[in-house]
């Protein structure tokens, strides 16, 4: 049995019909996932899909179908504030975020100092600003205890569900270092559930088969720390097992849903007592809706005006509600929901802006959703032709007549990133 190849849609959604284009015009085929209006798999390609200009220029990002329910289990609301705990390389945060929108936050946290540089990298790629990171072991996350409404838990496991693609899994994790993966994951259930809001959502996934990892982990969620199973209706276009982890828990056939064999849940922490939930939180946590006034940012960093940022090449009204915050010459992203939500002392990081030296900023170069709009201003090259945008990706020069040292790309009406010019020629694209 094949896997699908299958990958989502990665921004605004007045650009969707222009990705979309511009994959075609590059010769893949591609048609809707049932479960969710922003995934589509792909029937044909001429080249591996992670070679298009989409994924180039991060308007996809290529995910197993299986991986991508967790989020959509979670449902997070437009402007909810959402912990991912083990969140490297980086898909669901992504996904997260964008069900969330720009004025909600995602906080992905990833301990290993290599897979921090993936999810950073990804996250980064496909523009998703009010995201950020921390590095925190996911069992030490230091937030306040009942401070989270919504958590995603994709636990560390052994991958047997990953075994048509890699079949040494099965051999990897076996015996004791099992034992050392399930007791890390109830760990991790245990600080998830400290930090669960009373009424709030946690769900639990993996991408393996072993009961040990899925079922009896669910059982010691239940038995143990008291949280009560809210149960999910299966997501159209799978076939799910049945398992003694009763209803309401999912267990992906990966075989038959030519997908990866994965497993997921979604638990409550019961009400204790009575709590009038529509009163605010006063960490912000209730309120969906952007600040009315940008709070401070909880760093030692230099705020910088958004004025300071804006350019021929920038404009910083498109970011979400938030600061600019300074550390020596690189710029960040602080989004308001943020400052709201972590702690004083908590150590994160938000989206790298680019660099601002001897008073001038420079935008980072992918970040493609602040470039200006061509018909408002800005010093932008229009390019109608596919075979145009490969030619300068390949390093072909290209006369534009424009004056300074970079211009925004696009492609018909699509922001695609910075370019260098040299005496109005574009010498690279970055």
């Amino acid at each position: 049995m094949r896997l699908r190849r299958s990958f989502r849609l990665v921004c605004e959604p007045e650009y969707a019909v222009l990705v979309e284009a511009l994959l075609r015009a590059e010769g893949y085929v591609f048609a809707p996932e049932e479960f969710s209006p922003f995934c589509r798999r792909l029937e044909y390609g001429p080249r591996p899909l992670g070679a298009s200009l989409a994924a180039f220029f991060g308007y996809i990002y290529i995910q197993d179908r299986s991986s991508m329910l967790p989020p959509l289990a979670l449902a997070p609301a437009a402007g909810e504030c959402v912990l991912d705990m083990c969140a490297s390389p980086g898909g669901k945060s992504g996904f997260l975020a964008q069900l969330t929108g720009p004025v909600g936050f995602v906080l992905a946290n990833e301990p290993a100092k290599a897979r921090l540089a993936t999810l950073r990298a990804n996250l980064h790629a496909v523009n998703l600003t009010h995201a950020a990171t921390s590095a925190y072991p996911g069992q030490d996350v230091p937030l306040s205890p009942g401070s989270c409404r919504a958590i995603l838990l994709d636990a560390p496991c052994s991958g047997w569900g990953t075994a048509r693609k890699n079949p040494e899994v099965l051999k990897l994790w076996r015996g004791e270092k099992i034992g050392r993966l399930t007791a890390l994951q109830r760990l991790l259930l245990t600080k998830a559930a400290e930090l669960l809001k009373e009424g709030g959502r946690l769900v639990y996934s993996t991408c393996t088969t072993n009961e040990r990892e899925n079922e009896e982990q669910l059982r010691f969620a239940e038995e143990v720390l008291g949280l009560e199973r809210d149960p999910l209706e299966p997501f159209p276009g799978f076939v799910f097992e049945e398992r003694a982890g009763g209803s309401g828990a999912l267990r992906i056939d990966g075989d038959k849903s030519e997908s990866q064999g994965f497993f997921l849940v979604r638990l409550r922490k019961p009400v204790s007592h009575a709590a009038n939930h529509a009163e605010r939180d006063a960490r912000g946590w209730n309120t969906p809706e952007p600040f009315r006034k940008l709070p401070k940012c909880n760093s030692p960093g230099q705020t910088v005006t958004l004025e300071t940022l804006e350019g021929d090449c920038c404009d910083p009204g498109l970011l979400p509600p938030g600061l600019a915050v300074q550390y020596g010459e690189q710029v960040y992203f602080s989004p308001s929901r943020a400052s709201a939500f972590l702690s004083p002392g908590f150590i994160w990081q938000g989206m790298p802006l680019g660099r601002l030296t001897g008073g001038r900023f420079r935008l980072a170069p992918r970040l493609r959703s602040l470039l200006p709009c061509p018909a408002n201003k800005g010093k932008s090259l229009v390019l109608e032709g596919i075979k145009d945008v490969q030619d300068l990706l390949r390093g072909q020069s290209r006369m534009t007549g424009l004056a300074g040292r970079e211009a925004g790309l696009w492609w018909r009406d699509l922001p695609l990133c910075l370019v260098r010019l040299s005496q109005g020629r574009v010498s690279a694209a970055f």
